[in-house]
């Protein structure tokens, strides 16, 4: 899809990491897709000192995959501005440059905000836009913000940064971005569900035993020790990403492929969450925190010897729940979720575990070596999907063993997956918010996430776990299961692979 206006695109933080990383090489990627118009320009602001060509050189350097061909067309469209956002007067500058042309194209002045700047900075940032009137849309014209996560750092936060945001904003002028929602494959969750009718009439209690959500990276906190140590995974991970994979799964169908209609259906999946508080915290929470180990002949510090973190910190870098739904789809289902970092390998995935059949005849020697269905959703890497069913094995007798049926977006000829920023970006630019977090729907995750950071802050009892680098996390995390035969699955970076052990 094409953008069919004219429009410039402000990055505050433009000299940051997320901007040469992920921001300028998204806009490069939908340039030669295709998708922007003839007439944009790209407006970056820091505080470095750069003229327009030394910072496009910066821009270059800073993603070494792309020839300086590449860069060709895109490089005469960005520009750079020296501001300091914590001068007014940086503001009015900022002001005449996005003006001056106005009077000639009065079409120039949609503009999208990209704030890619620490969060302490949106509510500053986005009150001094409003107090300078460049966030009033007039004629036709649109004046839109992305923020960055984290949004709040707790419910209360969280409801202020949105009261905050909403007396000098509309809603929809809002956009509260997650960049897993940007990807693929969770995306054609969508279509899974809702456009195959063998799925979405099994997708319910009656036929689903429990459901699984990991997140694993394979890495420690690197140079982000000091950034992880006022986050943790519960914030970092669970809060945004996973509780909105869940929302996905478990939401019931929208009346239609809108961007509200979705949006409602997400939060009341958020707001029928059974709450985990108090007592209840250490039943349904594992948290840990990983120690040093040493990983294929390879010594890897614990997260206490990160630099930036506490010799003591108690701030977990694994968590692991159960978590339940009270809605009649999925009344007496668990949904176990799992996230830490420096585990055996970088994947996230969705597995679906289907119910044992109501009447199974086969003696159990012939079936010996089959499990339950799984419906495995792979969201990264390896992207596609993976169906596990018992089939016969071939030859003479009758034995039943599991087999799997799988698709691989990378099978799929002449296609590659965008990168997460890339729709987002373009989403955005668009007008269509449904990949994007609404106000009610950011403070119901925190009301769920809100009691468990709290029960951890005042009940010393609850346990923070050590685990080895390299390992799936604390043990105790398998107690979590209901039936003393459950167990993770253990994948691998190889969609159809699965061991305790896998390489990185």
């Amino acid at each position: 899809m094409r953008i069919p206006v004219p429009f410039t695109l402000i990055i505050f933080g433009g000299t940051g990491d997320l901007s040469r990383r992920k921001l300028f090489p998204a806009l490069l990627a939908l340039q030669q897709g295709g998708h922007l118009p003839e007439r944009f320009q790209i407006l970056a602001l820091g505080r470095k000192d750069y003229d327009n060509e030394s910072f496009r050189t910066s821009i270059m350097d800073g993603a070494p995959g792309i020839t300086e061909a590449g860069w060709v067309k895109l490089l005469p469209r960005i520009q750079y501005l020296h501001m300091d956002v914590s001068k007014y007067e940086d503001f009015l500058k900022l002001k005449v440059k996005l003006t001056s042309g106005e009077e000639k194209d009065p079409k120039s002045s949609n503009h999208l905000y990209y704030l890619a700047t620490p969060p302490d900075l949106y509510t500053h940032i986005a009150q001094t836009l409003a107090s300078v009137d460049l966030t009033r849309e007039t004629g036709g014209n649109w004046r839109r913000i992305v923020f960055e996560k984290p949004f709040g750092s707790g419910l209360e936060s969280a409801k202020l940064l949105n009261q905050e945001l909403t007396n000098v904003l509309n809603e929809d002028q809002i956009y509260r971005i997650d960049h897993y929602l940007g990807k693929e494959s969770v995306q054609n969750i969508f279509a899974l569900r809702f456009g195959n009718g063998i799925f979405e009439p099994t997708w319910n209690r009656e036929f689903i035993h429990h459901i699984e959500i990991t997140a694993a990276e394979s890495i420690g906190v690197e140079l982000r020790g000091a950034y992880y140590e006022e986050s943790g995974a519960l914030r970092d991970m669970i809060q945004n990403h996973l509780l909105q994979l869940l929302a996905i799964v478990a939401m019931e169908p929208p009346k239609a492929f809108l961007a509200d209609d979705i949006r409602d259906m997400k939060e009341k999946v958020f707001n029928a969450l059974r709450p985990i508080q108090g007592e209840s915290v250490s039943d349904n929470v594992i948290r840990g925190q990983y120690i040093d180990s040493t990983i294929r002949g390879i010594s890897v510090p614990g997260y206490r010897q990160e630099t930036g973190v506490a010799k003591n910190s108690t701030t977990e870098t694994f968590v692991a729940m159960r978590a339940y739904i009270d809605h009649p789809r999925w009344q007496g289902v668990p949904f176990y979720i799992r996230t830490g970092k420096r585990l055996p390998t970088r994947v996230t995935e969705v597995v679906i575990h289907y119910k044992a059949p109501v009447h199974n005849f086969f003696p159990d020697k012939l079936t010996a070596d089959t499990g339950e269905n799984q419906l495995v959703i792979r969201i990264q890497p390896d992207e596609g999907i993976l169906l596990k069913l018992g089939m016969k094995v071939p030859g003479a007798g009758f034995k039943l063993k599991t087999i799997g049926m799988d698709f691989h977006y990378s099978d799929v000829e002449s296609t590659s997956l965008p990168d997460a920023y890339e729709r987002l970006i373009l989403d955005a630019l668009l007008g269509d918010s449904t990949l994007y977090a609404r106000t009610d729907g950011v403070e119901a995750a925190w009301a769920f996430i809100d009691p468990i950071l709290k029960a951890w802050q005042s009940n010393k009892r609850i346990k923070l776990y050590g685990y080895p680098a390299g390992s799936w996390g604390p043990n105790e995390s398998i107690d979590l299961f209901e039936d003393e035969d459950e167990d993770w699955r253990y994948p691998c970076k190889n969609l159809t692979g699965e061991d305790t052990f896998c390489e990185l």
